[in-house]
């Protein structure tokens, strides 16, 4: 089996791992700006550097689930998100869906499926 893995800083964890042409990410900031669209920006900026590392992109985005800590955040999120992802034919399948991340600081993260387009 060849699994391709990019560890967390947290333990236990990885924030990729690629295996049989398909990736699974997650991604959140790094730095816990103070509102929710830079958290997204950097978020994204977290997102585009996994992917890049297991040979992915953006255009290769099958699925993502957006977690937010507040729903009435989702029109500023998505306002980077819809500059961010670009043209129509980047677009994912996506869901967003409010949750407890565990913190008061985290207000965003963002899970991820997404075909490897290098080998």
């Amino acid at each position: 089996m060849n699994i391709k893995r990019i560890p967390s800083n947290a333990p236990g964890r990885s924030d990729a791992v690629a295996f049989n042409g398909m990736t699974f990410l997650v991604a959140y900031d790094p730095d816990a700006a103070e509102e929710i669209q830079a958290q997204t920006r950097n978020c994204l900026r977290f997102l585009e550097t996994k992917l890049s590392e297991v040979g992915s992109g953006k255009q290769a985005l099958l699925q993502v689930t957006v977690f937010l800590s507040d729903m009435t955040m989702k029109p500023a999120m998505d306002e980077v998100w819809c500059d961010w992802i670009g043209p129509e034919n980047n677009w994912p399948q996506r869901a967003c869906v409010g949750a407890d991340l565990g913190d008061d600081v985290s207000l965003i993260e963002i899970t991820a499926i997404a075909a490897q387009i290098e080998t």
